[in-house]
């Protein structure tokens, strides 16, 4: 059984995240709205498969420009959220 959370982003260009986590904790999937296309379906194939605790301690506090967050940090709020 695996629990799927959805988030909204705030202060990047992607706009919804949809996760899913497994019961023994590793990332099954994300869905990302918006955003750099490219980056983020790299970033996506990066996280598929490693536990959601360890992608969000890799991603948290990452910046884009002076936003003071960006779209990896945004998911790692998003998994911390549903952790």
């Amino acid at each position: 059984m695996s629990k799927t959370s959805v988030y909204y982003p705030e202060g990047v260009c992607s706009r919804r995240y949809e996760i899913t986590v497994s019961d023994d904790g590793i990332l099954e999937d994300i869905q990302i709205e918006g955003g750099c296309n490219g980056n983020l379906k790299g970033l996506r194939l990066l996280m598929i498969g490693r536990p959601a605790e360890e992608v969000a301690d890799m991603l948290k506090g990452v910046e884009c420009g002076p936003r003071g967050t960006s779209c990896p940090d945004q998911i790692s709020r998003a998994i911390r959220e549903m952790l």
